[in-house]
């Protein structure tokens, strides 16, 4: 992703679909006045722009420095810190945080310690915005492919020509959600994403 992705992602994915744009803006309205917002896999920082107009304060974290390259290039008054979804480990720290087009690059069981990770990252009842890309259509058949080939996967995985995503239930996203302690305050199915507005209870202590 570094050397492939990152020099032509905004040229290429850039744009903000309208769901995002919209999910987005109800995000803020549930932060408080120039809230402190993480950003977890953010990329080179597409979403940034309308946080900033709001008079966010924006923490970056992906796991790809290419991606963290162009976003400091961008945004360098922003701080970015190079980190993995599974890795986060913030403790209250935030009013807010969103991780838009990032999960269906989760492996299923990393899925409760993501959402996890996202729901103790901000203040008690602060907002999380998250999105889950909606299944391919030939999901059935590179999965029946893959068990053919021997491949360990699990049903909504979805391996080809070298790549990877992960598609859960929707059913199963509320159950995580729910697990991790987590309100759903709003969620939308457009423009080929779920698109979620959870609440959490508050912070616990990282393990």
């Amino acid at each position: 992703m570094d050397t492939l992705f990152a020099p032509v992602y905004d040229a290429n994915w850039g744009r903000i679909n309208p769901s995002h744009r919209a999910m987005i803006t109800r995000f803020l309205g549930l932060c408080p006045a120039s809230p402190r917002v993480l950003d977890a896999a953010c990329g080179t920082g597409k979403y940034w722009p309308m946080l900033q107009q709001a008079g966010a304060q924006i923490v970056g974290v992906d796991q790809s420095g290419g991606m963290l390259r162009q976003a400091g290039t961008k945004f360098p008054d922003v701080l970015v810190q190079r980190l993995g979804l599974q890795d986060l480990c913030f403790v209250a720290e935030f009013d807010g945080a969103i991780c838009v087009d990032a999960m269906e690059n989760v492996f299923p069981e990393d899925w409760p310690v993501v959402l996890a990770n996202l729901i103790r990252a901000v203040r008690p009842g602060g907002p999380v915005y998250l999105t889950v890309e909606l299944a391919e259509d030939d999901l059935e058949d590179v999965y029946a492919s893959a068990l053919a080939a021997g491949e360990p996967v699990v049903p909504g995985e979805y391996l080809k020509d070298g790549g990877y995503h992960y598609y859960p239930e929707l059913s199963q996203v509320r159950d995580w959600a729910d697990t991790a302690g987590a309100a759903i305050v709003a969620d939308l199915t457009t423009d080929g994403y779920y698109s979620l507005l959870l609440r959490g209870p508050g912070p616990t202590l990282c393990k």
